[in-house]
């Protein structure tokens, strides 16, 4: 598939040399079979981490304004099981934000065991918006990229399986889509100044991106960048991705719970005895 995953810190990646639409080989109806079969077994990976509690997901959905944050969340999160789903937008700090260090209200957010967290951007805003809009000086946005390795890898040691995509779309794609958000009623309430301003920073905003690939993306907590201009096939290569990561923890998972469920049997028995 038309998809790249950076795991190694220090790669250097240049989007504009990027795919942004479809794997050639890969046909739509196909894709639409397998999404759902992924679906299904995502369904039942999360009911699996769920009972066992050995790990937590965080999933990141990082993006230029349209590329599909909110769709991608609706239709891969979608297939899981809400009881165990939390999902946070981050925009502008508050003021209360402000005064702490910028993981502080982000940290707050990560999973429990069990759990699966997504980001609607995350911490990384913090070294993409604040360094094209100069909201804080270079020494100070710079440093945060070790901070968030650090972070990261700390979530990644309690047992987080940390998953981060960036929807790659292209710059005639975001056009049409902001201009589709002023024709659809139901889409005119997205419609934003701001989206048509940033657009004017294309070229600082990939360049941002580049070098939070390079500077973040590592074996704990890689980088999946996902051609997005087809929306179908976004959910494909998302959905596929999460799947992959998780299916090495179904052995462990499933051991814990036969586990478990000998403990509770053996308890229901001694309590059956004493009656």
């Amino acid at each position: 598939m038309s998809v790249i995953t950076l795991a190694k810190q220090g790669k250097k990646v240049v989007l504009d040399k990027l795919a942004t639409s479809p794997d050639k080989k890969v046909k739509r109806e196909s894709a639409k079979e397998e999404f759902e079969a992924l679906g299904a077994e995502l369904f039942d990976l999360q009911d699996l981490q769920w009972g066992a509690r050995l790990n937590s997901v965080l999933i990141v959905l990082q993006g230029r304004d349209t590329a599909g944050k909110d769709g991608t969340i609706k239709h891969v999160v979608g297939d899981l099981n809400p009881r165990g789903v939390a999902v946070t937008s981050f925009g502008v700090p508050t003021a209360e934000e402000n005064e702490h260090d910028f993981l502080w209200r982000v940290h707050k957010h990560t999973p429990r065991l069990g759990e699966f967290a997504i980001f609607n951007r995350s911490h990384y805003e913090d070294v993409l918006a604040v360094r094209v809009h100069k909201l804080a000086p270079k020494p100070l946005w710079k440093a945060r990229y070790g901070h968030i390795r650090d972070f990261e890898e700390m979530l990644a040691e309690h047992g987080c399986i940390v998953l981060k995509f960036f929807l790659h779309i292209s710059r005639e794609e975001q056009e049409q889509r902001l201009l589709d958000r002023e024709k659809e009623p139901r889409k005119a309430w997205k419609i934003s100044a701001g989206d048509w301003d940033d657009r004017r920073h294309w070229g600082d905003y990939s360049q941002a991106y580049q070098d939070v690939f390079e500077q973040t993306s590592t074996p704990w907590a890689p980088w999946t960048l996902v051609p997005s201009d087809a929306k179908w096939y976004r959910n494909l290569v998302v959905a596929r991705r999460v799947a992959e990561a998780l299916r090495p923890y179904r052995k462990a998972w499933q051991e814990r719970l036969d586990e478990v469920g000998t403990r509770k049997k053996a308890e229901l028995k001694s309590w059956r005895k004493k009656r």
